[in-house]
């Protein structure tokens, strides 16, 4: 689809172009990096905070669920008043509540400002991707969002790096302040790089975006106390909620997120893939984490630098993905990632208390980042290939919202499978829990990896600009 004349104006040169995609991608660098950064800080937050399992949880798990919950929220926003405003606003809410979290002295305020800062990713991250989508046509348009997608594989992987090297010079607060220079920084700099297209206009859909929120949260709070009393009816809730959400698209005027669009296979695959290779990918980080301190005794400093590899094996993965997609296809792309990612779950499943981490643990764990990096490119490059600009933000949510969602999910889940394990830490060493997770993200990962071979689009990924979805 062409250009509008808007557009084609606004449209920076082509040095401005990616010196715009370079800041847009250290911004999602830096909210992708806080979805595990605190994942080595967690003993330590837990020493000085006195927090529980279920509180441990809700450290990560409320960022992710105000990111993705909000997240289809955040990309309408973008297309009706401003990318690049809709930007500078989650930017400013998320430095803010950095800083925030980094002052918290207990877990209540801990856990609202993880919360807040969600609610700016869920602003920031769809503009950004929308102004990419946007900004790039043709061929280039591959190369940026493998680029994004790319690094948004490695910021989850770098966040253990980043976590340990903080939580054991400064402190754990400094996984947080961490966020306020560069967030400043990015603000000051995007206005000269990043166009101000003008707004569509249009009705914003908050009855949408309040039931799907309250719906994940449900879900959530369900799996978090699975095998609980009460976790039955939270998830029961949230299906009600998630019913509430369909009939209040189809009725809406101007709906949050048009269902005909999630429901066209591009889009459709391209968010189930994203769905399950950041639930897989997130949930190693958590399991890791915990197993590498706690049973295998290694600080928090070893084991960021123990998941070094593990970040670049993101980026290579990533990076092999996308120059496969465009020759290959898809399908054969995302079945050899998630097969990789399988058998590498399966190797983590031999981890026991007298394991060396760097011999027994990394090349499993390495393996399985690498396939999943592949899953990030995959899904973005399926979504958002021929994504008109109309909708841009709109899709760039909905994928975004996978992430996250995904996320949330999968720790909630490899969290309740391994909860004996869990609670047991700092007293007798027990390994079973731990086990039992790998082997559900092992077996999730074969059932990956069979759907989307025969789900995604067959073919060779397009790279032109037509869209996917008519009105």
């Amino acid at each position: 689809m062409a250009q509008t004349h808007a557009e084609s104006a606004t449209a920076p040169p082509s040095a401005r172009r990616w010196r715009a995609l370079a800041l847009l991608c250290v911004a999602q660098f830096m909210v992708i990096l806080d979805v595990t950064v605190v994942n080595v800080a967690l003993p330590e937050m837990a020493a000085d905070l006195g927090l529980d399992r279920a509180a441990l949880t809700w450290v990560v798990t409320a960022y992710t669920l105000c990111f993705g919950g909000l997240m289809l929220l955040g990309g309408r926003l973008a297309d009706l008043l401003g990318r690049r405003s809709m930007f500078l606003t989650g930017l400013v809410i998320f430095t803010a509540a950095s800083l925030a979290a980094g002052l918290a002295g207990d877990a209540n305020v801990l856990v609202g400002a993880r919360a807040a800062q969600g609610v700016g990713a869920a602003l920031l991250s769809p503009a950004a991707l929308s102004i990419i989508t946007t900004t790039f046509h043709g061929p280039e348009r591959h190369r940026a969002l493998g680029v994004w997608a790319a690094l948004g594989g490695a910021g989850a992987a770098a966040g253990v790096l980043v976590g340990g090297v903080l939580t054991s010079g400064p402190g754990w607060q400094w996984v947080f302040y961490v966020n306020v220079p560069v967030g400043v920084m990015v603000a000051v700099l995007v206005p000269a790089t990043v166009a101000a297209i003008g707004r569509q206009g249009g009705r914003v859909d908050v009855p949408g975006a309040l039931l799907v929120t309250a719906a994940t949260g449900a879900l959530i709070y369900g799996l978090v106390r699975a095998g609980e009393d009460g976790w039955l009816v939270a998830v029961a809730v949230a299906a009600v909620l998630y019913a509430a959400f369909v009939v209040v698209q189809r009725r809406s005027p101007a709906p949050l997120v048009r269902l005909g669009l999630l429901a066209q296979r591009p889009m459709a695959s391209g968010v189930t893939t994203m769905l399950a290779a950041s639930a897989l990918l997130i949930s190693g980080f958590f399991l890791s984490s915990l197993l590498s301190q706690h049973l295998l005794g290694m600080s928090a400093l070893a084991t960021g630098l123990l998941f070094l590899p593990v970040a670049v094996a993101t980026g290579v993965g990533a990076h092999l993905a996308g120059r496969l997609v465009g020759r290959v296809g898809a399908r054969p792309v995302a079945a050899a990632g998630f097969g990789a990612a399988a058998v590498g779950f399966a190797m983590l499943t031999r981890v026991d208390a007298g394991t060396n981490a760097w011999v027994g643990m990394l090349p499993g764990f390495v393996l399985a980042a690498a396939g999943l990096g592949a899953g990030f490119v995959t899904a973005t490059t399926t979504a958002l290939a021929r994504i008109d600009a109309h909708h841009a933000g709109m899709a760039s949510g909905a994928v975004n919202t996978a992430h996250e969602l995904g996320a949330a999910l999968g720790v909630a889940v490899v969290s309740a499978i391994a909860s004996g394990s869990i609670d047991a830490l700092g007293g007798a060493a027990s390994i079973g829990g731990f086990t039992s997770a790998y082997w559900a993200c092992a077996g999730a990962s074969v059932a990956a990896a069979l759907v989307l071979a025969a789900f995604l689009p067959a073919g060779r990924t397009p790279v032109g600009d037509g869209p996917v979805f008519a009105h």
